[in-house]
């Protein structure tokens, strides 16, 4: 339950960050105010939107990761309890090369 609570907290601060980002391209100013912790920062505006954007690509990654490990843990307690894994709950999409040799195969159209 707390990983999912963690999941919900960080795609909230990407969503925040989603809408600074979108604030920033369309602002014609060249300095902004960036809240670090509970201090405000006047900060050059590239340098602000390239934080953001580190931001958000490690947002992304913690929430995969956050995300795998779930299933993982729901395997992990559904053993526990002495039920049967949940059906499908491990299935990776098939990459580009495995759906290309499907389709050549004539078993995929």
């Amino acid at each position: 339950m707390s990983d999912r609570r963690e999941i919900i907290m960080l795609d909230k601060r990407r969503n925040h960050n989603r809408e600074a980002m979108r604030k920033l391209i369309n602002s014609e100013q060249k300095k902004c105010w960036v809240t670090v912790g509970s201090v405000l920062i006047k900060h050059d505006l590239q340098s602000t939107k390239s934080l953001l954007e580190a931001d958000q690509n490690q947002l992304d990654i913690d929430i995969n990761k956050l995300r795998c490990d779930l299933k993982v843990k729901i395997n992990n307690l559904r053993d526990m309890e002495m039920q049967p894994p949940v059906p499908g709950l491990l299935l990776v999409p098939m990459n580009q090369k495995e759906t290309r040799s499907l389709t050549s195969a004539g078993l995929l159209s």
